[in-house]
């Protein structure tokens, strides 16, 4: 990894979201942001000591604004450093893609609407290599006629693996969208059900 290239792309984020009229220097707390690589691409993440906050494929649409986002709703200062919550997602997204885990264990802190978080919260109930539709999350909430706006809420979450909106597909069984790119999504539901066939052979 070329960490002035890192750290150029981060800064540029930062910087704009610094120069914005609501941002002030005072009681803002303070968190921490690196690229880490995946088989996958890079993805960034964005965590104070106790908590994730953001993990997203920098390529993705709207990572910028989703970071500025985020910043403005938490009032983060931000630095381009490693801390032990980004140390321990590197380790377990490189445990994850090797198929060694199933399930994180990093803390993580949810920001959005109540609805927002309890899709979320559906969401991680969903086991490695299952998937389940929009309609049976909505159904799981007693939401029956609110398939869409589950979709919704699932595009819109800060946490991508670790939440696993990639195991969420259209009600017509076909793979639906995901922030990360259609074949990023293919890719980690053919390997998480690659891995569960192993492991019950």
């Amino acid at each position: 990894m070329n960490n002035n290239t890192q750290k150029a792309f981060l800064e540029q984020i930062l910087n704009s979201n610094a120069n914005a009229k609501n941002n002030t220097k005072s009681n803002k707390a303070k968190a921490n942001t690196y690229e880490i690589n995946t088989p996958l691409g890079t993805v960034i993440v964005i965590a104070d000591i106790k908590h994730a906050y953001f993990l997203a494929f920098k390529d993705q649409e709207n990572i910028e604004n989703k970071i500025k986002t985020l910043i403005k709703k938490t009032n983060f200062t931000i630095t381009i450093e490693k801390n032990s919550i980004i140390s321990l997602i590197e380790e377990e997204l490189n445990q994850y893609f090797k198929g060694k885990l199933t399930k994180f264990t990093t803390p993580i802190y949810m920001i959005g609407s109540n609805f927002q978080k309890q899709v979320w919260a559906a969401l991680l109930k969903t086991s490695y290599g299952q998937t389940q539709s929009y309609l049976e999350i909505a159904n799981s909430l007693n939401l029956p006629q609110h398939s869409r706006a589950v979709a919704k809420a699932n595009a819109s979450n800060l946490l991508s693996i670790i939440i696993p909106c990639h195991r969420i597909i259209n009600n017509n069984n076909k793979l639906g969208g995901y922030a990360g790119g259609i074949e990023r999504k293919k890719y980690l539901i053919e390997k998480e059900k690659e891995i569960v066939a192993k492991n019950y052979l």
